[in-house]
């Protein structure tokens, strides 16, 4: 979580190339945004439109494929054209990881979310720096002109920060000051991250053990056939494993 043009995403990204780990998804709350009737339309149009109020995402929807995420399941999730705010026909499939990192201004603001939430990293970066990105970004990449987005800044997302998006650094396990370039917060969220993977792999040997002894003693169901034990069998075995 961070202000508009706080680093997050940056920060996200390093950490995803820290990590170095299989199967890492990164999943962006700008996807999430409401899709707009044609009044909001106008109103985005002349930049008058607050996109930095929780009431702008859905997050019943983004709540819902977290969940489905977290539980490893495949999820369709939508692509969002901020050239003329709205969802583009094509959602993207995303599929369930080991390590879900998610990032948004407004990653904190919900409490249904939060309870999906592991780890939670505020990335704090100077306001002043935040209006030179967005400005940048919004000109060069979005198509806006330099009056609009200091008044869309100045209208809504100065005031949102203040009233919906700083105050939830409290919740926050970690803040990083600086966003991206403070390597030695990164470096510590890794190792955190590294530690809970191994947390949660350490107890299958205990399980493999307990599972190839729990027969014991017992008889075999007649459902079950014990195929002899071949060189093909053993490499079917590889593979799997």
């Amino acid at each position: 979580c961070g202000g508009s043009a706080s680093g997050k995403t940056t920060v996200a990204t390093r950490i995803i190339e820290a990590l170095d780990v299989p199967w890492v998804v990164l999943l962006s709350m700008d996807s999430f945004y409401k899709v707009l009737d044609e009044g909001q339309q106008a109103l985005a149009a002349r930049s008058d439109y607050n996109f930095d109020h929780p009431d702008a995402f859905d997050f019943e929807l983004l709540v819902s494929v977290l969940r489905k995420l977290k539980k490893g399941k495949s999820v369709k999730v939508p692509v969002y054209d901020f050239t003329t705010h709205s969802r583009r026909r094509e959602w993207k499939t995303v599929y369930g990881a080991n390590v879900i990192v998610f990032e948004g201004i407004l990653a904190f603001a919900n409490k249904e979310l939060l309870k999906l939430l592991d780890m939670k990293v505020f990335v704090d970066t100077d306001s002043d720096i935040r209006l030179v990105r967005r400005l940048q970004r919004d000109i060069m990449e979005r198509g806006r002109d330099i009056v609009g987005v200091i008044k869309q800044y100045n209208k809504f997302v100065k005031p949102a920060f203040e009233q919906y998006i700083e105050p939830t650094v409290q919740v926050a396990d970690i803040v990083v000051p600086r966003g991206g370039e403070n390597f030695v917060a990164l470096d510590l969220i890794v190792q955190h991250v590294h530690s809970q993977l191994e947390k949660l792999s350490s107890p299958l040997p205990c399980c493999r053990a307990a599972l190839a002894s729990a027969h014991q003693g017992q008889p075999l169901p007649k459902t079950l056939s014990v195929l002899e034990n071949t060189p093909q069998v053993r490499g079917m075995h590889t593979i799997i494993r």
